[in-house]
């Protein structure tokens, strides 16, 4: 899923967020979550947004190492609050 916000940092540029990123794990390795992941950049570029941004669960060590290939940055700590 991607949503795309206008931000208040960076001038006001537009920002991609994307969430809920699933592969089967009987289907990872085919590099089907790094096409998931090139397409949603593309379309983030296309819509002129300057950063694209995720969350991961902090346990997911692979994921980490996923994004981190893909180019992503740890910046920033998340909190939720659950309703």
């Amino acid at each position: 899923q991607i949503s795309y916000l206008a931000g208040l940092s960076l001038r006001g540029a537009w920002r991609g967020q994307i969430e809920a990123v699933r592969v089967a794990a009987d289907r990872r390795g085919e590099r089907l979550g790094q096409l998931l992941l090139e397409w949603a950049i593309g379309e983030c570029r296309k819509r002129g947004c300057r950063v694209v941004q995720l969350t991961t669960n902090k346990s997911r060590a692979d994921a980490h190492r996923f994004y981190e290939r893909l180019g992503f940055k740890a910046s920033h700590i998340g909190y939720k609050l659950e309703l």
